[in-house]
């Protein structure tokens, strides 16, 4: 007579790779969409259609503030809701804000649309609709990995997850070059809206989810959930602030950066695409680089991480600064490429082992919406600094910055983070 087989503890199991693909390729999408546009598609569209560079950036603002607002939201209801009806609605939100997005503009380049006015509001509109649907995939993604993975795995699961949001931000303007160039500026967008619904499809129906989320525990003497105020716990908010300095320097490059290939190799509309592209497949290998080979390999603290990563986007600003030359401008792209691929792990993988696993969603949610804080403001020290102060003001600015940032980093982080959770015993998730 054998034992009765026992129960797996719901962490670092191999059958789970694939839902951890499924929500890697989900955030690729998002990543991908969201990048293309502001990069490799607002540019030259804005200028065939005689909009203002800095009205390009400014479209994402809203709906960055929306992000920002909306992901700790997203976040907590996941704990309530589960992680994949969330990451489910935020991917079909993201489908329907891609597909208004393209048909906004293919109205006014087919001239039904004139007023630059109203392009910018109808544009803008669907960009609101992503900010407030669309931000919840990230956090329950993010959530449903912590879930699942021992304290000690984290920080490589997390960057294997995040190198999905990474490498399609840096990938997704290479794609639209590629595309764009064959079949038309908009077909990318229409692409990544019907990849988007079907990922948000897949997840409803096949991303397993047997058991809840433990949720926030209620302070029944002031009424309140132990996740309110987490943004100010010392444990978080450092990380927090790292997210948001990171945020707003890789919004400026990436807003900047294809201005700046325009007017340093003296291109301009879909022409534009052809040399934009090309630097940012180098960027995305970068991404790919130093998230599945360096990480794994070198197991790095997650302080390392976020310092060698702010030092190396430095690297990649400065080298824009000086220069005209378009395998210098590569170049550049690379180290921007390998600097996110290491500094978003680092942060959002010690952000979660800040704090147990009922605060999972709360913590994901917060560093997600730390990430969309610093495209708000980005757009100002962006193109509208590129395009009235001097065009090395927003490059110089940022990389002064993330030197700051690997200094903030080397002295507030701990350099080996303890892996101790603060929970009785594991939960068992399935």
């Amino acid at each position: 007579m054998t034992d009765a087989p026992q129960p797996q503890l719901g962490r670092d199991r191999p059958d789970r790779r694939g839902a951890f693909r499924l929500l890697f390729f989900a955030l690729l999408a998002v990543g991908a969409g969201n990048t293309m546009l502001v990069s490799a598609i607002l540019p030259p569209l804005s200028r065939d259609l005689g909009l203002p560079d800095w009205m390009a950036g400014a479209i994402f603002s809203l709906s960055a503030a929306l992000w920002a607002i909306t992901s700790s939201f997203w976040g907590r209801k996941s704990n309530d809701w589960g992680r994949r009806p969330v990451a489910a609605l935020g991917m079909l939100g993201f489908s329907v804000s891609m597909l208004l997005f393209g048909t906004s503009a293919a109205l006014a380049m087919a001239g039904y649309l004139q007023s630059s006015l109203v392009i910018f509001i109808c544009l803008l509109a669907s960009r609101t609709l992503f900010g407030l649907f669309g931000s919840g995939t990230n956090p329950a993604a993010q959530a449903y990995i912590a879930d699942r993975t021992s304290r000690d795995k984290r920080t490589e699961e997390i960057a294997s997850l995040t190198s999905g949001f990474s490498f399609g931000a840096v990938a997704g303007p290479a794609f639209a070059a590629a595309a764009g160039a064959v079949f038309g500026l908009l077909t990318p967008v229409f692409m990544i809206s019907a990849a988007a619904a079907v990922l948000s499809f897949l997840i409803y129906t096949r991303l397993p989810e047997k058991t809840a989320p433990r949720k926030e525990a209620g302070l029944k003497s002031t009424g309140k959930k132990e996740g309110d105020g987490l943004w100010r716990d010392p444990r978080v908010m450092p990380y927090l602030i790292f997210a948001v300095g990171l945020s707003v320097v890789t919004g400026v490059l990436t807003q900047t950066f294809a201005f700046a290939i325009m007017d340093k190799i003296g291109v301009d509309g879909a022409e534009a695409m052809q040399f934009t592209g090309p630097a940012y497949t180098v960027g995305a290998a970068g991404t790919l680089i130093s998230q599945l080979v360096i990480i794994p390999r070198l197991k790095m603290t997650n302080r390392t991480l976020m310092v060698t990563g702010a030092l190396t986007l430095s690297v990649g600003a400065f080298l824009i600064v000086p220069t005209n030359e378009f395998a210098v401008l590569v170049l550049a792209q690379f180290f921007v490429g390998i600097g996110q691929g290491l500094a978003r792990p680092g942060f959002s993988s010690g952000a979660s082992l800040s704090v147990g696993s009922s605060l999972q969603g709360n913590v994901a949610g917060l560093v997600i919406s730390a990430n969309g804080t610093g495209f708000i403001v980005s757009p100002f020290f962006g193109p509208w600094m590129y395009e009235n102060v001097h065009q090395s003001a927003p490059f110089i600015g940022a990389g002064v910055v993330l030197l700051l940032m690997a200094l903030f980093a080397r002295r507030v982080f701990p350099a080996n983070q303890v892996y101790q959770d603060d929970d009785d015993q594991p939960e068992i998730y399935d």
